[in-house]
């Protein structure tokens, strides 16, 4: 019989459970089947003796091709009852099943066919030799059949997923930070075609001339890599950024990928035997297509970079008019990236927030110096004129279209509100004040207590918090105070980072 063969396999074998509460069946089937081989591969067998050890197991091992099933064990129905829970509560629909039995009459054979989901059904006293091969090869057969299949589909459901993900990150592939969900959408659909469980995608950065630091960047990743670059893996990449060449390492495929624009992408692919012709192709579009996307992203990324830093320094000129430290814009800016963050706002408002904080102030430039620069009190009359500043601010920058400058214009309006309606300029009150007013608002005064002015020194941490908390639901809205204190720390490192 071709399926027999005295060869050791290589291939992991087929696990085959038998249930039945005679050793001796045990035993003579496992003697029968001892050659037996498909597909290069033996059987290896897995014993159980009543119907509750073969729950135990099957529960327990996910793999199982085939099962012998004896139905009358600790109960008339024991085998049967295996069968039904496999089915419905398991919900194991491929392991194959062939009730054996000693007592026909105890389960009609066409009713049990029919009302279990059993593949086959046999009589002890029919199973020779030759019957018990032909059965478990017809069983083996439709096993690995059914799992091929089952395969099939996963990897249909894997490369699904990977496209729906490509698609979902194209819809907005111009907005920040979204090269690497780009990225890792095209790494699944890749690693979905050739079937693999670990792949790394790198972006290639300018050399660099100090020793030790990395040259690479991780876009996306599938499977574990660790924190890091792998010495021997460190190593190809180089080898294959200097010859700019894909190269196959043993089970690891290290392709380069380089762009018209000079730049270059490096993939890992780790588990690979070949990659034909038509993978490399695939391969080749697929990198290239996330290099044209990362250069597209940085051209967007350079313009929304250069509205930042001229707002930023703007802010500044504002702020040194008045007087103000040097750094106070920059660590508002970080502070309200650290409550948007905190409080779960969207990455895109989040980085729009950061921008925008640093022209809260805007309106001061039209604000005469002899009320801005007046080191004593103000007048009624002049607190008037400096309460207009919000309002100006707002005719500076209203009408523009940008999301940095459009979020600005409202920053630079509301900002003076309180919780409670007690602001200026429109005494709005509570939500109605605009989320990001309101963390601008918080920032502003966390920097302004924590750092000297001219008119008072810098106050401890605790006093701080302890002010905060004070005026939270009055002055300031208590969620973004309470996330500001829980926060303490970070806020604390932004003030070291940034010093006047």
């Amino acid at each position: 019989m071709s399926f027999l063969s005295p060869a050791t396999p290589k291939l992991a074998p087929w696990k085959v459970l038998l249930v039945d509460d005679e050793p001796d069946i045990h035993d003579i089937t496992k003697l029968t089947l001892n050659r037996f081989r498909l597909d290069g591969r033996a059987l290896t067998f897995l014993h159980a003796y009543s119907g509750a050890e073969a729950k135990e197991i099957l529960a327990r091992e996910h793999d199982i091709a085939l099962v012998f099933l004896d139905v009358v064990m600790e109960r008339e129905d024991s085998g049967l009852e295996v069968a039904r829970w496999m089915r419905h509560d398991l919900k194991n629909d491929f392991t194959r099943i062939v009730l054996r039995t000693g007592q026909p009459g105890q389960a009609p054979e066409e009713r049990v066919i029919v009302d279990y989901d059993i593949n086959d059904y046999k009589e002890k006293t029919e199973l020779d030799r030759t019957k018990l091969f032909t059965t478990t090869f017809a069983a083996l057969r439709a096993y690995r059949d059914i799992m091929k299949v089952e395969d099939a589909r996963r990897v249909q459901v894997s490369y699904r997923e990977g496209l729906e993900r490509v698609l979902a990150a194209s819809s907005h592939i111009f907005k920040q930070r979204n090269l690497k969900d780009f990225a890792s959408g095209l790494l699944q659909q890749v690693v979905a075609l050739l079937r693999l469980e670990q792949s790394m995608l790198l972006r290639l950065k300018g050399a660099s001339m100090i020793s030790g630091e990395s040259q690479y960047e991780v876009l996306a990743k599938i499977g574990e890599f660790g924190d890091g670059i792998d010495p021997a893996l460190l190593a190809q990449l180089d080898e294959a950024r200097h010859n700019r060449i894909s190269k196959l390492y043993g089970d690891t495929y290290v392709g380069y990928f380089p762009n018209n624009s000079g730049k270059a992408s490096l993939l890992v692919l780790q588990g690979v035997e070949e990659i034909s012709d038509i993978d490399a192709q695939l391969l080749e579009v697929f990198c290239s297509g996330v290099a044209i996307a990362f250069d597209n992203i940085l051209l967007n990324q350079e313009i929304t970079d250069t509205q930042a830093e001229l707002i930023l320094r703007l802010g500044d000129v504002v702020e040194s008019r008045s007087n103000e430290a040097g750094n106070h814009v920059r660590r508002m800016a970080q502070v309200c990236h650290l409550l948007a963050q905190a409080s779960g706002l969207p990455e895109d408002e989040t980085a729009v927030l950061m921008h925008a904080a640093p022209m809260h102030d805007i309106g001061k430039i039209a604000t005469p110096d002899a009320v801005l620069l007046k080191p004593g009190r103000l007048t009624p009359e002049e607190w008037e004129v400096m309460k207009q500043h919000p309002t100006v601010g707002l005719q500076i920058l209203d009408g523009s279209s940008r999301p940095i400058l459009k979020a600005a214009a409202v920053i630079a309006h509301q900002h003076h509100e309180k919780y409670d309606g007690t602001g200026y300029p429109q005494g709005l009150k509570g939500e109605a004040i605009h989320p990001y007013a309101r963390i601008v608002a918080v920032a502003d005064v966390f920097d302004a207590l924590s750092h000297a002015r001219c008119y008072k020194e810098a106050w401890p941490t605790q006093q701080v918090t302890d002010y905060l908390r004070e005026v939270a639901g009055h002055h300031l809205d208590p969620l973004y105070v309470d996330l500001l204190i829980k926060n303490m720390d970070k806020a604390v490192e932004i003030n070291r980072q940034w010093p006047d």
